[in-house]
């Protein structure tokens, strides 16, 4: 608790010298962002992720630039430590479930959802419990919390005897109907406690909402990641005080807001879509300080592309997920990863980064991904042992990518070992020179990624059309202009330092807590009393954590009664609600049922915390002339070769302008402008481009 009230303290006092940091580790590699509260200057550091060696990597990022411990006031932390782990399967707990009789295949039959309905071979996810490691015992609770059969004292010991002799590390107590009425749960834990030595998670305690499976599934995750992920964290907390660095760490979280390091480790289903979350939350501060309402976020880096949607500032929040499942074109496939019920920024998500490789099939058709050079080899272009060509490789050898400007030319670049790659894996196979083959990659990895902005946009009833395009991440201005072409977009901003960009985002957000409980009833009208109870559980909670300095945003999941899934809307008198869910409806499936019951399936609170912000410095817009060009080269921009002028981004100032085709470098990024499209240097130092 003593780093919640420091931050809580820090909330209240500002010194004009505090630097905050943002670190964002991903696949490829890991950004640190540095904001000095005083001058509101920003200073970027980029190394490559090594997955053994990431708390080591942070460390030396941050002593390579000198900072002083002292100074830093806040760290906000974005990990895919969780994420990998599922995908990979490896450094998670064993984990026991103990459930009620005749229930003990639950997390295998799971609900009727085939990843592949046409093929006979399909296999669904292993679960993460074993059958072996399924435990049974009598007692049962009815759907309205009455007690049907008691809890057997005894037999819960003998099992607690059990767990310990097999070294379990984590046991979670998952029984019928505990979103209505918990004691049974509770009373097991409590009962296994007295012998068992290690974590006990009761389901409720995780997600407290009906639907046995998904909650379940839930805490069975989280209980599998657990040991894991507090190791993890609480080593990056000793490794960075032992070199002086004292301040609170915050963790972002799947939904875009942050957790304290306690609260992640016990709850690390909330941060398995942290890294995604931290860009499209900068592109919502960014919409903001623009006064831009409709935003589509591109994020493209090292492995994979994401687009996402904001309206009014807000991003898509989806409340629930199946982590380490697959998709296809963009799509998640249901039935292919582990149910988890914890609100995230909704993404649709293509294996379309810089580091994917490129290959031909045996029916002689160019493929993108999904496997990734990763950082590790990396792209044949980095001479780090990479031999499979990447859309990086193709870049570089249609000159988009300079062989020299990487990372401010601290990274070297092998212009010839990207040429062998692509030759002997795609161009010799489908009789192209190396150009040409390339050519078709770019075409290949925009259309892709064309497609995955369609799915946020077109699909859910939006037009593309109306949206500004925020491109980011090492990759994404690249390809901006492409993709925008493609859905009709006629205007994309490149923030300053898009490489970055994710990590910048780490230092706009605020900390939060969910809350909620099941209320299953179709009376709005006792939406009051459920209220009422809700708001004192979250306060009592929070007071007794420090936490006195709060927001509440009250919510509720409506649907027509009989209906599968709900809609979130927020808690409104009974009558606006009514309206508003229908109209809601209406919008997202075409047609409403005005007289139809509509069921509360649960209330929600969403508790913020305000927390210290990165300010964005402004400076004045000023008549430029054109900007000194920075050379020029061949390039294949817009379908083909031309000599295009290029210029160094660190070196333009608010208001130089020019037109396209032109290439605008910098240490973390690209920027591609296409033919037909003029650019502008705003207030911000962004890059409004606009098509002519």
């Amino acid at each position: 608790m003593k780093y919640v009230r420091l931050w809580q303290e820090i909330c209240l006092r500002s010194d004009p010298q505090e630097t905050f940091i943002g670190i964002d580790v991903g696949g490829t590699f890991t950004d640190v962002i540095l904001y000095n509260a005083s001058s509101k200057e920003t200073r970027v550091i980029k190394v490559s992720t090594s997955p053994r060696k990431i708390e080591e990597a942070i460390i030396g990022a941050l002593s390579s630039e000198g900072i002083d411990p002292s100074r830093t006031k806040m760290m906000s932390h974005a990990t895919t430590t969780a994420t990998n782990a599922l995908l990979t399967s490896s450094s998670l707990a064993k984990t026991a479930l103990v459930t009620n009789v005749g229930f003990r295949d639950v997390l295998e039959i799971g609900r009727q959802r085939r990843p592949e309905i046409y093929n006979l071979y399909s296999k669904r996810p292993t679960p993460l419990v074993k059958r072996h490691d399924r435990y049974t015992i009598k007692g049962r609770m009815l759907y309205d919390g009455k007690e049907l059969e008691p809890v057997q004292k005894k037999e819960v010991q003998r099992l607690a005897r059990k767990l310990t002799q097999e070294k379990y590390d984590c046991v979670v107590v998952g029984l019928l109907n505990s979103y209505a009425n918990p004691s049974h749960e509770i009373a097991v834990e409590k009962i296994l406690a007295r012998q068992y030595p290690g974590r006990i998670i009761t389901s409720s305690s995780v997600n407290n909402e009906y639907r046995e499976y998904e909650r379940f599934s839930t805490a069975v995750v989280n209980a599998a990641l657990i040991p894991l992920v507090s190791n993890y964290l609480d080593n990056l907390r000793k490794s960075l005080n032992t070199k002086g660095f004292i301040a609170p760490i915050y963790i972002m979280n799947s939904d875009g807001n942050v957790s304290s390091l306690v609260q992640a480790s016990k709850f690390p289903i909330s941060i398995i879509e942290s890294g995604p979350a931290a860009g499209v939350l900068a592109c919502a501060d960014l919409a903001k300080s623009l006064s831009i309402l409709k935003v589509a976020t591109f994020d493209m880096g090292g492995t994979t592309a994401k687009a996402g949607m904001i309206t009014n500032y807000q991003p898509d929040i989806s409340y629930e997920f199946e982590a380490s499942g697959s998709t296809h074109s963009g799509r998640s496939i249901k039935g292919s990863g582990y149910p988890v019920r914890y609100p995230f920024v909704d993404l649709a998500e293509v294996s379309s980064g810089g580091g994917t490789i490129a290959w031909v099939d045996d029916g002689g058709a160019l493929r993108l991904g999904p496997k990734s050079a990763g950082a590790e080899p990396g792209p044949a272009a980095y001479g780090r042992g990479g031999v499979h060509p990447t859309i990086t490789d193709a870049n570089i050898i249609l000159g988009r990518l300079s062989p020299v400007h990487l990372l401010g030319g601290k990274m070297s670049v092998h212009p010839e070992l990207a040429m062998k790659a692509i030759l002997e894996h795609v161009a010799e196979k489908l009789a192209l020179t190396a150009s040409e083959a390339s050519h078709a990659i770019i075409r290949l990895v925009n259309h892709n990624m064309a497609r995955a902005i369609s799915i946020v946009s077109v699909e859910r009833g939006r037009d593309p059309r109306e949206y500004t395009l925020v491109s980011f991440g090492g990759a994404g201005p690249l390809h901006a202009c492409d993709l925008a072409e493609e859905m009709s977009i006629r205007k994309v901003i490149v923030p300053l330092h898009p490489g970055l960009f994710s990590a910048y985002g780490l230092l706009t957000v605020d900390l939060a807590r969910m809350f909620s409980i099941p209320v299953m009833s179709t009376n709005l009208q006792s939406l009051d009393t459920v209220f009422h109870k809700l708001r004192k559980d979250c306060t009592d909670v929070l007071l007794s954590e420090k936490l006195d300095n709060f927001i509440l945003h009250e919510s509720v999941d409506l649907r027509y009664q009989g209906q599968s899934f709900e809609i979130n809307l927020p808690y409104q008198s009974p009558d606006v609600l009514r309206n508003l869910f229908d109209s809601k409806h209406r919008e997202l499936y075409g047609y409403s049922s005005p007289d139809a019951n509509v069921e509360v399936v649960n209330a929600k609170i969403k508790a913020v915390v305000p927390v210290p912000k990165i300010e964005r410095k402004r400076e004045e817009i000023v008549a430029k002339s054109i900007p000194r060009e920075n050379g020029n080269r061949e390039a294949w921009v817009s379908g083909k070769d031309s000599i295009v002028p290029v210029y160094v981004r660190e070196e333009l100032s608010p208001g130089n302008s020019g037109v396209g085709p032109a290439i605008v470098e910098e240490y973390d990024s690209t920027t591609v402008i296409n033919s037909s499209w003029s650019w502008f240097i705003d207030e911000y130092r962004n890059i409004r481009l606009e098509r002519t």
